[in-house]
């Protein structure tokens, strides 16, 4: 699951970086409404991170910058501000969720998590498609009931497709989403293939379907039917 970051207090941003780095998740930062906003408009998210008061801006507007877009990825405020009327505005301005500072990073963790679910599993802990069951709580898979052991970048990239099912992924969308900023440093996409055709070999191996199809020249499909 990929994170966005947009929190120009320095210390708190990497205080959070290194807090949902530790718990499993792809980050990446911004410092300020245009590095917020360019990154919104470039790269796909799960959950978007976003401080009202920023330099060069209003985090507010970056909500409605991500709304406009049609961003998928799920929105927490956090603030320093603690009025109702904020909170209030905040939320009706699309975000899905308002924590005010300071707080705990346990406890914004539990929040992404809680939003992350709502989003991906129907406010489930668990993602169930034909034989493959995924459980979040857990960062745990099976198939037709036996454990699928997966490195993260594999369980990474099998949510990825879950979320996207019959959605043409390319090459590039694979690799930005499973390496964030360091994707452009890639020289080759043959990573990609490499943990594609592992992950099919695994879920093959212990009797399932090889849902993920090349799509030739442009990239990879899980194909749901």
């Amino acid at each position: 699951m990929k994170i966005l970051i947009v929190e120009d207090e320095v210390s708190l941003q990497e205080s959070i970086n290194s807090y949902l780095k530790v718990e499993g998740y792809i980050c990446e930062s911004a410092v300020n409404y245009n590095e917020g906003e360019e990154k919104i408009c470039m790269y796909q998210y799960d959950c978007i991170l976003i401080d009202i008061n920023l330099p060069d801006g209003s985090g507010l507007d970056l909500i409605k910058l991500a709304k406009s877009r049609n961003v998928s990825a799920g929105i927490i405020i956090i603030s320093a501000r603690e009025t109702i009327e904020d909170r209030i505005k905040g939320l009706k301005r699309g975000a899905d969720d308002y924590i005010v500072k300071p707080f705990h990073l346990s406890e914004l963790n539990a929040r992404i998590f809680s939003l992350l679910r709502r989003i991906h599993f129907k406010g489930d802990d668990q993602i169930i498609f034909k034989e493959i069951q995924v459980n979040s709580s857990e960062r745990s898979v099976l198939i037709n009931n036996s454990h699928l052991d997966l490195t993260k970048k594999e369980y990474d990239l099998l949510l990825y497709f879950l979320s996207n099912k019959d959605r043409v992924l390319t090459k590039e969308s694979i690799c930005e989403y499973l390496w964030g900023d360091f994707a452009d440093n890639a020289g080759s996409f043959d990573f990609v293939y490499t943990h594609i055709k592992n992950l099919r070999k695994k879920i093959v191996d212990k009797g399932g379907v090889n849902y993920i199809h090349t799509m030739y020249g442009v990239g990879y499909k899980f194909v749901s039917k």
